[in-house]
């Protein structure tokens, strides 16, 4: 198997930044929008992350010359934007440290988080041939089918490409999208989006080939992948969003930690929002993963024939349901038909379940078609939800069937209140207003007025604003929360508070901090091990200093004083740049910079 373990923890509602290896080879990769830069590759040829780039996401509201203001104290500079989720791919200063500036940032009240720009491998591996569609009968698909075969159904394959000219898939697929070229050639570059194509929907029934589990679906491709077969988080959430807007009910991704990325997450709820399901593979390591759940998306883990847990399919609490992954006969590149074998082929066998389900019953939510297919997945293991097969192995047939039953019917309303800030309090600059929200079935967005004014829309928890004040006048006002869910109920609550932004008013901290930097001096020679000591001061106080040497963060304390082990027989021979900021709680930011040669 070509799959590589990733150890990401993802959060329904923390900011957690993915922890890798230490990086000590660099292989070339060409990435979009990367200007060329190399892709991070461990020692075992583990994919990492690419060089000088982050996501971040901030906070509903935040102004944008606010956004920028706290990524340029770190060298960053935004140079695109995820529209559909304000996912901001950043750029660094060379030699920065991705992990140290994503961290940094995660603590920013301001923001919902900041994530390295993982790349991916797909969950793939290349077992003994099993027989053809033994996986079909097992999941009970002959008798869903009896019901629906996914017609009307845009299943989105975000993947490798998929071959348009595959007698099973040539009828099947609709105009796709190539994000790592920017264009429209959606051709298969490695042939792994070809194989999840014809699982999840080749064509059925046609005297050709084979069978799928969703044949009734059509196909949208979107190559997300490079050359190579690797794919980033900022590719993918690119495809789930642009697969959203283009009416897709069912997005897939068969690579490896999707799943844990904040900004796939906020993808797939983007989806949900349109009223789709995102779902992903669960790895191929074999071994348990330390990846938290996400009621955002569906992780499905691989079985056997005979209902085992693939020797190869990774685990843990994260999984969501197991469906058939050793075996699997489908479609491949030059329109002929193989044995493939890895939760990259389980998660699309449970993604046609899904469109199955959403064609057999229009009136069913995202939320209520994951519930059914959970409900009604054949149990396996111990008893109840386990780490190898999540709620069981899917079964098709019961599925739809649950899902042509049921009545959705949700008039119950969302219940919400706002956190902060307190009714009463006085309030000025950028204000971090923060909500607490819930639903009996699940809250769709959360909206923040002032004055009546809807100022931001949260579609995903934890749900929080970054208020501009100075957007109304000083005085008394009324700050709204309104949390809704997909049926349409809504509740909202209030608070009264006290907007103080002028210079009388005598609250507001404009009087930046005082840095200095005590060694090196300014235009010495440095050699061997230095101690970098730098302080601040302030009216009010300081709140962090943060350390740059060659325009790449490598220190950042809490405080008014920072120190720091330079080990300078590590720098070239030549002038270098030592640069110190200090900031306080309003932002007043200071900033000293000595240059000394070596």
């Amino acid at each position: 198997m070509n799959d590589t373990p990733m150890n990401t923890r993802p959060n329904r509602s923390r900011r957690v930044s993915p922890q890798r290896r230490n990086v000590s080879l660099l292989l070339a990769l060409a990435l979009a929008g990367s200007g060329g830069s190399m892709a991070a590759y461990g020692a075992d040829d583990t994919p990492a992350w690419v060089p000088g780039r982050i996501l971040v996401q901030p906070r509903p509201g935040l102004p944008e010359a606010a956004f920028e203001k706290i990524i340029k104290a770190h060298g960053g500079k935004s140079v695109e934007r995820i529209g559909a989720i304000n996912v901001h791919i950043v750029q660094l200063p060379p030699n920065a440290s991705e992990k140290a500036v994503a961290a940094l940032l995660s603590k920013n009240k301001h923001l919902k988080f900041a994530e390295r720009d993982m790349i991916m491998p797909p969950d793939s591996t290349n077992d003994p041939y099993y027989s053809k569609a033994w996986h079909l009968p097992k999941i009970g698909a002959p008798t869903a089918w009896n019901t629906s075969t996914g017609e009307q159904i845009i299943i989105a394959i975000l993947d490798s490409g998929v071959d348009g000219s595959h007698p099973d898939l040539a009828g099947k697929l609709l105009p796709g999208w190539n994000f790592y070229d920017g264009n429209s050639n959606t051709a298969d570059v490695t042939g792994h989006g070809t194989k999840v194509a014809g699982t999840a929907a080749a064509a059925s029934n046609n005297s050709l080939g084979v069978a799928s589990v969703a044949g009734g679906a059509m196909v949208l491709p979107g190559r997300v992948a490079s050359t190579s077969g690797t794919a980033s988080y900022s590719m993918m959430a690119k495809g789930v969003t642009w697969a959203a807007d283009k009416g897709a009910r069912v997005a897939n991704i068969s690579y490896s930690g999707a799943r844990g990325s904040l900004t796939v997450q906020n993808a797939a709820q983007y989806l949900k929002s349109k009223g789709g399901l995102l779902v992903t593979s669960a790895g191929n390591t074999g071994g348990e993963e330390a990846v938290a759940p996400s009621d955002t998306l569906i992780a499905v883990s691989g079985t056997t024939s005979s209902d085992a847990k693939a020797s190869w399919s990774s685990y843990g609490s994260y999984v969501d349901v197991a469906a058939p992954g050793a075996g699997i006969y489908t479609t491949v590149n030059g329109g002929g038909y193989g044995s493939v074998s890895g939760t990259s082929f389980a998660s699309p066998a449970a993604a046609g379940v899904v469109a199955l389900m959403m064609a057999a019953n229009s009136s069913l939510s995202p939320d209520d078609i994951a519930g059914y297919l959970f409900a009604t997945a054949v149990d396996l293991g111990n008893p109840g939800f386990d780490k190898y097969y999540g709620h069981g192995r899917i079964d098709a047939a019961a599925a739809v069937q649950a899902a042509v039953t049921a009545v959705a019917k949700d008039t119950a309303a969302p219940t919400v209140s706002i956190v902060s800030p307190a009714g009463g309090a006085t309030v000025q600059g950028v204000v971090t207003v923060d909500v607490a929200a819930s639903d009996n079935v699940a809250v769709s967005h959360v909206e923040l007025l002032a004055n009546g004014a809807k100022v931001a829309s949260a579609a995903s928890a934890p749900y929080g604003f970054s208020w501009d004040s100075t957007t109304v006048a000083d005085g008394a006002t009324t700050l709204t929360v309104r949390a809704y869910d997909a049926a349409g109920n809504y509740a909202s609550r209030a608070v009264n508070v006290t907007v103080a932004n002028t210079a009388t008013s005598g609250t507001a901290d404009t009087e930046a901090p005082a840095a200095t930097i005590s060694n090196p001096g300014d235009g010495s020679k440095v050699s061997g091990n230095i101690t970098v000591e730098a302080h601040a001061s302030d009216n009010v106080g300081v709140s962090s200093m943060r350390l740059y040497i060659d325009g790449a963060l490598v220190s950042s304390v809490t405080g008014n004083s920072l120190s720091y082990r330079w080990n300078t027989r590590k720098i070239a021979a030549g002038p270098h740049e030592v640069v110190v900021d200090a900031q306080d709680a309003a932002g007043n930011t200071d900033r000293r910079i000595v240059a000394v040669s070596r």
